[in-house]
């Protein structure tokens, strides 16, 4: 709002939220993770915005960095996209396909978020690369430098997988967002070209194999929700709702796979059984 109306971001208080998140996130990882999955499409920015946050702050404790680097992975990915304020609206929330020229004033938005964060005191270069460069691509085909490689920070390479990920699993007025395992399979096509394989790798460890709020089928037959990782990410905890043998709901029970001896068989499309994951989350 505050950019909209032409005054300066304030660090300060956007650090509050970033520690917040932070502190969520150190609590409960799944919980704050499934948040990227509950939008609605008039707020789609803001909660975007959010959600990147929270993931690149659970990404970037996963790969073990300090506490400083972690608050300010935090800091760009609430801020990454802050040039999209000075968007027209009707190409920001245009429901359907841009055209060309649209599509040109979008992609404006990268370099826009740079120069106000350039333009804001107390913003470090890290955040701004976040903003600068989560649309730049390996090979050198992304927007607004056209960077390549190891030219792109690595905040920037892991601000680039983040934002993928959470725009594909987003609903919109004209996009369904997919299940979050059908979001990584799609990150490791676009690894080399686009995305930085290693860190899709990371990242995915990071989320787990079987990410929270993904609804599968279990070899007894039953179907649950994950909803917390554990340390063989083969085996989280999950939530068992319906019985797919017999065609019933089931009441909820959390299940650590660890200590039993069936598994996961498949992921499963909520539609196919008309069920919503997020409902027993």
């Amino acid at each position: 709002h505050d950019v909209r109306l032409g005054k300066q971001v304030d660090p300060v208080k956007a650090l509050v939220v970033v520690d917040e998140i932070n502190d969520s996130v150190l609590r409960n990882p799944g919980a704050l993770l499934s948040l990227g999955r509950i939008k609605q499409a008039d707020t789609y920015t803001f909660q975007h915005c959010v959600s990147v946050c929270a993931l690149l702050v659970s990404f970037s404790h996963a790969l073990g960095l300090d506490a400083t680097a972690v608050q300010e992975a935090g800091l760009g990915g609430l801020l990454h996209d802050l040039g999209k304020m000075l968007i027209p609206n009707e190409v920001l929330n245009k429901p359907g396909r841009l055209t060309q020229e649209e599509f040109t004033i979008m992609k404006s938005h990268a370099a826009l978020s740079r120069k106000i964060l350039e333009g804001t005191p107390g913003i470090s270069e890290t955040v701004i690369r976040i903003a600068s460069e989560h649309h730049e691509k390996m090979g050198g085909c992304g927007y607004p430098s056209g960077l390549t490689g190891d030219q792109i920070s690595r905040s920037g390479r892991m601000a680039a997988i983040v934002d993928v990920y959470d725009a594909l699993t987003s609903n919109r007025v004209y996009h369904k967002g997919m299940e979050p395992s059908d979001a990584l399979k799609k990150l490791l096509e676009w690894s080399g070209d686009h995305l930085d394989g290693e860190l899709v790798q990371l990242f995915i460890r990071a989320l787990g194999i079987y990410p929270v709020g993904s609804l599968v089928r279990l070899s007894n037959g039953k179907l649950a929700v994950v909803v917390e990782q554990q340390e063989d990410l083969l085996k989280p905890v999950v939530r068992v709702v319906y019985d797919a043998v017999h065609g019933y709901g089931l009441p909820p029970k959390d299940v650590r796979m660890d200590q039993f001896d069936f598994h996961i068989e498949s992921f499963e499309e909520p539609a196919d059984w008309g069920l919503d994951p997020l409902q027993f989350l």
